[in-house]
């Protein structure tokens, strides 16, 4: 999708996109360069709790380590 700057440095974004992301007069967004690409990032209404959980379900990592710290010390005996 091609979009064109205007003499302000303005770029318009289509409106289906604006719905799909719910973007409204007034959204923020951030703008990231990935070393030669551009990303516009809606930017998270309340980060803590839409991140909230993103790790639940799987093994836990310390329980993990500690197994494997474990094993190591009994073949080191």
């Amino acid at each position: 999708m091609a979009l064109t700057i205007s003499n302000k440095g303005w770029v318009v974004i289509p409106a289906e996109l604006r719905k799909k992301y719910a973007l409204e007069p007034g959204s923020e967004v951030t703008l990231v360069d990935y070393g030669g690409v551009l990303a516009i990032i809606p930017a998270l209404k309340d980060p803590a709790k839409q991140a909230g959980g993103i790790l639940k379900g799987g093994a836990s990592l310390t329980k993990s380590l500690l197994a494997e710290h474990e094993k190591e010390r009994k073949r080191g005996k």
